[in-house]
């Protein structure tokens, strides 16, 4: 055990003492009982001698590759309870410095209100972290890490051979040869060599299966809106609008993240502008897809054939009419499942949690750490107003343009050394990934995740006169050299630029490329560029009225009278694109965008 405890019992006056060793979870050096009996006080006095053991206790409640026990054993103590219920991990919890999971075991709330605050770090033996609270942890000092990259070959592999068993129709031609047929005209497949393959997502697995296709003879093409073009021109790869992947590709091979902006992201819309006949392979996440939208595809013969490693619900129900349709080739979620990947996600997690324990900051850290009350108490709007900033100018950028050089502007009465500015870039880091990615961007590893995607974050300070009690006056955010969604929005050196600042502890937006608005960042916004005249708040709030959208702040920013102008419109809902179209036709409209915070 972590700690011994030797305890000395005595009882006076008469009473012999009496000593044996007993293990619990704090220590103690005296305590005085009182008994009562017969109205007979005696004083128990309580002796404790305390042996620190000063190896910290790691708990491993799933299966960990034999490597990465080994580095663990070196460190640490490590218990090896596979299998707990929830309760039983619950009571073990508070002996525990360390938790190593897989996706079976849930980590929940109560999980690290049960430890005590002794419970550090808890490392995921893979990438997802569904099954961990990351806000308990959090709020409980607790670091969350994962193992994000050990996996990455052994993904792209099953990928490339869903593709290949999919073209040759080989799992169907294996369960007819078993069940005593003999079929060969029935399965003849179609040849890779000079069709399309469009891979959405280029991050690390996505990259490696264009390598993959490449070699095989294919044409790829990708859409990632973070993917640096030059890392795709090195190998081979034109990155393209999501449109244009869709509806030119033979075969799509999905890779991207499961969040909210791609959720269903493959649905009828999405199917009905895709090429007939087209082949889709999934080996990212189940829910990127509408699977009753993917059946009514099967179906009409728009998509030919599916392969897929995972799905919306896992284990997906046995009778379920995607699983058991012909064309479709299924694995169950065995993108990882090589025994060199398994061994490489083990050291991974297991030198997080080393490193975790040594007090090491961790490159693979998924939630923020501890900052003191005072500083998150001064930055909390300006935290805010940092995000939205990101979040706002990632998606003013057009579809196809790699994001690589942005720079912040921080505008503030206060030195260099009396402002802190890490967790506000962190938090722009967080806006610009976010919105597209599975990662989770805090503090940590703000400045790990952007330099992995290629992303430069410069920082720049405007030193103001003034009083410095106000942290700052306002937050400036440009990305060069990519192209905009809504031109209106670059600046005279062609640059996106957004600024905002806080008002009455509220993020507000004051600047839109080289128009001054004033909108608070709350909800979502449409941008509007307009001619200036008279009547078009009242045309564009009647549009929205019409569709039940609540307006909840409008803003209008102009050159001079009668000439462009710019209309930012707060909204509560999202209006349908019937709506935005209607705004659009207005004759005094020159281009407009929705954006969501």
């Amino acid at each position: 055990m972590a700690t011994a405890y030797s305890w000395n019992f005595m009882a006076t006056p008469t009473k012999p003492s009496l000593s044996w060793k007993l293990s619990i979870p704090s220590p103690f050096t005296a305590v005085n009982v009182t008994r009562r009996q017969n109205r007979t006080a005696r004083r128990v006095v309580v002796f404790a001698t305390v042996f620190h053991d000063p190896k910290p206790t790691v708990l491993v409640a799933e299966r960990l590759g034999e490597a990465g026990l080994a580095l663990l054993k070196s460190f640490a103590n490590v218990d090896c309870s596979y299998n707990l219920n929830h309760e039983e991990l619950c009571t073990k919890i508070s002996l525990c410095d360390a938790l190593i999971v897989r996706s079976g075991t849930k980590v929940t709330r109560e999980v690290f209100e049960r430890s005590g605050g002794r419970l550090k770090v808890v490392g995921r033996a893979g990438v997802g972290i569904d099954n961990v609270d990351l806000s308990a942890a959090t709020e409980h000092g607790c670091l969350v890490v994962n193992a994000p990259t050990a996996n990455t070959i052994a993904a792209a592999e099953h990928g490339i051979a869903l593709l290949t068993a999919m073209a040759r129709n080989i799992a169907q031609a294996d369960a007819s040869i078993k069940s005593g047929k003999w079929q060969r005209s029935k399965y003849v497949g179609v040849s890779l060599v000079g069709k399309t393959l469009a891979v959405m997502g280029f991050g690390k697995v996505g990259s490696e299966v264009a390598r993959r296709a490449k070699g095989l003879g294919m044409h790829v093409i990708a859409h990632d809106p973070y993917a640096p073009a030059d890392r795709a021109r090195a190998i081979g790869v034109e990155l393209v609008t999501f449109e244009e992947a869709i509806s030119t590709a033979d075969f799509i091979s999905l890779h991207m993240p499961l969040t909210p902006s791609t959720s269903k992201m493959f649905n009828d819309e999405s199917f009905s502008q895709m090429k007939k006949g087209v082949r889709i392979v999934n080996v990212a996440r189940g829910g990127v897809i509408d699977e009753e939208a993917l059946v009514r595809a099967l179906d009409s013969g728009t998509v030919a054939q599916a392969a897929l490693d995972v799905f919306t619900e896992e284990p997906p129900p046995k009778d379920s009419k995607l699983v058991l349709h012909e064309n479709v080739t299924v694995t169950p979620h065995l993108g990882a499942s090589t025994t060199e990947a398994q061994e490489g996600v083990a050291i991974e997690v297991a030198e997080a949690i080393v490193g975790a324990l040594k007090g090491q900051l961790a490159a693979t850290a998924v939630n923020a750490p501890m900052l003191p009350a005072e500083i998150l108490s001064e930055l909390a709007p300006f935290v805010t107003l940092s995000e939205k900033l990101g979040r706002l100018a990632v998606q003013l950028v057009a579809g196809g343009s790699g994001v690589q050089s942005v720079k912040v502007t921080y505008a503030s009465a206060r030195g260099p050394d009396d402002l802190d500015t890490r967790l506000l870039r962190a938090m722009i880091t967080k806006g610009l990934i976010e919105p597209i990615s599975s990662v989770f961007i805090n503090l940590v590893n703000a400045d790990f995740c952007a330099k992995q995607r290629g992303l430069r974050i410069t920082e720049e300070r405007i030193l103001l006169d003034g009083s410095p009690e106000n942290p700052l006056e306002f937050i400036q955010v440009q990305i060069a050299n990519v192209e905009s969604r809504f031109s209106t929005a670059m600046s005279d050196s062609g640059e996106i630029k957004v600024e905002g600042r806080v008002k009455d502890e509220n993020a507000h937006l004051t600047k839109v490329g080289s128009f001054a608005v004033d909108v608070s960042m709350e909800g979502s916004l449409i941008l509007c560029r307009q001619v200036d005249q008279p009547g078009m708040v009242g045309s564009v709030g009647s549009i929205l009225g019409e569709e039940n959208v609540n307006v909840n702040f409008m803003s209008v920013g102009r050159i001079a009278p009668r000439k462009q102008a710019v209309m930012t419109i707060g909204v509560d809902e999202e209006p349908s694109k019937e709506a935005l179209k209607r705004i659009r036709d207005l004759p005094a409209v020159e281009e407009i965008v929705f954006l969501k915070l």
